[in-house]
């Protein structure tokens, strides 16, 4: 693909060739759930809401003492107080954005987490307060957040075995998710089997393969949609239970000659799930009924995306996509809640832009280039570990991605691995090969391979900035930078990550 590189004076310079490739107030008390069984599992909860800790701020000095609590500033915490009653934080990009962070700071402030769509393809990192790591795939990120309800709607394919070990791993480490997290009873279970029939399905399409994680994501979606999927709520009538699972691996094992099914994996897996059911039993929820409750009450929510808008499966780089609906109207059908109660939407984006697997990348920089922005901002997969290709930031994909999800702001996040840059790039045009404009983020591919992007060039700040907490004392280069972003997309931004802490991030 050929590049125009402009810089901001609009005088050119070279052309290069490359590859395309509820406030606080609204906090006390909690909700019942609605599982049929067990209406009143969240009491416990609702006596931990009653101690001192929650503050309800109606003057300066409460404020004051919120901010020594939690390390927000009473900027920040203005910013979010003042989202709405039910905000959602998605990703921009091809995803590994930092979404997971956000969620974690912003669930201190909202009584339910929500995670709407997706599987354990996704891959959050967070930290304690002590500086722990966690890396979550189904797990709603608010659950490190005590008084917090996690729920996985009924949009999220459930692979029990991965869920049972991130509750194991979180419990050992001091992390309790007795009735704090509610699974859908709408929900679609995920299979070990699905997993195999994604590695066979990547196999069969050689080197027009899509770079799945081959965690089952696309094959469990694929049987939600022809009809013969499982669904959490089938586990508590386990007469009917295997001869639904056995209709599911009959239908693998036609479609893949690769897969072996006998009597004995069925057996196996009936005997298996029949525990499971059991395990999950405490955990199942009408998360409809829940949410819309939850609505109605005027309990605050904030939904957590997975994958990204450019992963979508509709407004993606079709094929190479999830197979879900990462952007907005994936929170309607994913939670089953009206679009008129979804407010404010926090778009989540890089400094720069990264990728895992294959498709086209329109800004990627090949080479040592791209080497050394993966490097600086360990750009490796929380679920798989593949390194990520790299960038510079598509203004051009943002742009259309501000357009489908209407975000309100923007969470620009690891500035601070740009820091030793000289020169920084953003890539502002799309060009036909015959040079005219492209008005929007293409759905052709081979136009994606051919077009030219046109790049700004600003000066980079070359200063650490990973201990700064005020915009104001930014570089004045890194300033630039985000506001010439906002200038471009047409967002604010007001939150700016520059560092993996709780801590390192800057509210604008």
């Amino acid at each position: 693909m050929n590049i125009s590189i402009l810089r901001l004076d609009s005088n050119p310079i070279t052309t290069a060739t490359s590859p395309a490739t509820a406030t606080a107030n609204h906090r006390s008390g909690i909700l019942g759930c609605y599982n049929g069984t067990n209406s009143c599992r969240l009491n416990q909860l609702q006596q931990r809401k009653k101690n001192p800790s929650i503050i309800v701020c109606s003057t300066t000095k409460p404020l004051a003492s919120v901010v020594d609590r939690h390390g927000v500033s009473e900027s920040g915490l203005s910013r979010i107080e003042s989202l709405s009653q039910v905000s959602g934080v998605l990703g921009c990009q091809w995803g590994d954005e930092g979404k997971g962070k956000l969620v974690d700071i912003l669930a201190k402030h909202f009584d339910i987490v929500a995670r709407c769509q997706g599987g354990a393809n996704a891959g959050h990192t967070i930290y304690n307060s002590e500086g722990k790591k966690f890396a979550l795939h189904l797990v709603p990120s608010g659950i490190l957040n005590e008084e917090t309800v996690c729920v996985i709607g009924n949009g999220v394919v459930v692979h029990l075995p991965g869920l049972f070990k991130e509750i194991d791993g979180l419990e050992s480490n001091g992390v309790s998710c007795q009735g704090r997290i509610l699974v859908s009873d709408r929900a679609h279970l995920l299979f070990d089997f699905h997993q195999e029939i994604d590695g066979l399905r990547e196999a069969e399409l050689a080197k027009s393969f899509i770079g799945t994680t081959k965690r089952g994501i696309g094959p469990c979606y694929s049987s939600k949609v022809i009809r013969n999927g499982i669904r959490v709520s089938d586990l508590r009538h386990m007469d009917t239970f295997p001869q639904k699972l056995d209709r599911l691996l009959s239908d693998a094992a036609a479609r893949f000659p690769g897969f072996k099914y006998g009597p004995d994996m069925l057996r196996e897996e009936v005997e298996r799930y029949k525990k499971f059911a059991e395990r999950l039993e405490p955990f199942i929820t009408d998360t409809v009924h829940f949410m819309n409750d939850a609505i109605s009450q005027n309990k605050k929510i904030l939904v957590e995306g997975g994958q990204a808008t450019m992963l979508d499966i509709d407004f993606g780089t079709y094929p190479f996509v999830t197979s879900s609906s990462p952007s907005a109207g994936g929170i309607c059908t994913g939670l089953g809640i009206a679009p008129r109660v979804v407010g404010d939407l926090v778009g989540v984006v890089k400094a720069y832009t990264t990728r895992v697997g294959s498709g086209p990348f329109p800004t990627e920089i090949m080479g040592k280039g791209g080497d050394l922005l993966r490097f600086a901002g360990q750009e490796f997969g929380t679920t798989t570990g593949r390194p990520r290709r790299c960038g510079w930031l598509d203004i051009v994909a943002l742009r259309y991605c501000c357009q489908i999800n209407g975000f309100a702001s923007l969470n620009l996040t690891k500035l601070d691995v740009l820091s030793d840059l000289s020169e920084i790039q953003l890539g502002v045009t799309y060009r036909h090969p015959d040079g005219s404009i492209l008005n929007s983020f293409p759905s052709d591919l081979r136009l994606l391979e051919q077009l030219k992007v046109e790049y700004e060039v600003l000066h980079g700040w070359q200063s650490d900035i990973s201990s700064i907490r005020k915009y104001s004392d930014l570089p004045k280069s890194a300033r630039e930078y985000v506001e010439r972003i906002e200038e471009l997309v047409g967002v604010p931004t007001h939150y700016i990550g520059i560092g993996p802490g709780r801590d390192a991030l800057i509210y604008k």
